[in-house]
């Protein structure tokens, strides 16, 4: 079974985007996963197609209607789906390698983009949504930041990249962030590849680079050290 991903946005012309190519786009031709866009505007029910009203309790900006956004997800994902029901928000749990990880594991998502202030909390709770946000900023609406959680998936499933080993030695896959690569030439404006890692003495170098994670790991993101046995 594939992992199938149905998006359902008011923009889905900026889909595939970026995952039509490189692995993730490969692996799209070949049917390793699929994707799927749902334009929200075809549940509107006027003839101006209108998807959003003015929040209750007065303010700025306009809200995504719960009747239509509820009527978009129940097209694509009927009540037998399993596929986790995601909200890109910024007011979600951070999106972490751990969680991208067991959605990869699973048949698919199904990701909900909202647009102008956000969309009617009613519809939230009831078709229970998962908030998920990929940082602290804002975006203009969760469709690149959906772009951001599929890539995230796709290079992970079975067969996406060429060497497996990828998708488990590199930043936040074992709680650190990721050691320096180096590669030819030898030396680079006077800068020269460190002496350990031509020295064909693989302990050394596993040693090296676990030391140079957890150095970079402490400059840049410490907050990630407070789980992580460190070595001296």
């Amino acid at each position: 079974m594939s992992f199938r991903a149905s998006v359902l946005t008011l923009y889905p012309e900026m889909f595939p985007g970026a995952l039509g190519l490189s692995l993730a786009g490969r692996a799209l031709a070949e049917g390793t996963w699929s994707l799927e866009t749902v334009q929200i505007r075809d549940f509107a029910t006027d003839r101006h197609r209108t998807v959003d009203d003015t929040p209750a309790g007065g303010g700025a900006g306009m809200v995504m209607r719960a009747d239509i956004v509820a009527k978009a997800i129940d097209h694509a994902a009927p009540a037998d789906d399993a596929r986790p029901k995601l909200l890109m928000s910024p007011r979600g749990r951070p999106l972490t390698q751990a969680r991208v990880r067991a959605l990869a594991a699973g048949p698919g998502v199904v990701i909900v983009c909202g647009r102008f202030e956000g969309i009617d909390q009613r519809v939230i709770e009831a078709r229970q949504l998962e908030e998920v946000s990929i940082g602290d900023y804002i975006l203009s609406g969760g469709e690149p930041a959906a772009l951001v959680l599929l890539d995230a998936a796709v290079r992970l499933l079975p067969g996406v990249m060429g060497n497996e080993a990828s998708g488990t030695e590199e930043s936040f896959e074992n709680g650190l962030l990721e050691h320096p690569h180096y590669t030819r030439p030898q030396e680079f404006e006077g800068r020269t590849i460190p002496d350990v890692l031509t020295s064909g003495n693989h302990a050394r170098i596993a040693a090296w680079r676990r030391a140079e994670a957890e150095r970079l790991t402490a400059e840049r993101r410490p907050d990630l050290l407070q789980s992580q046995p460190v070595t001296k």
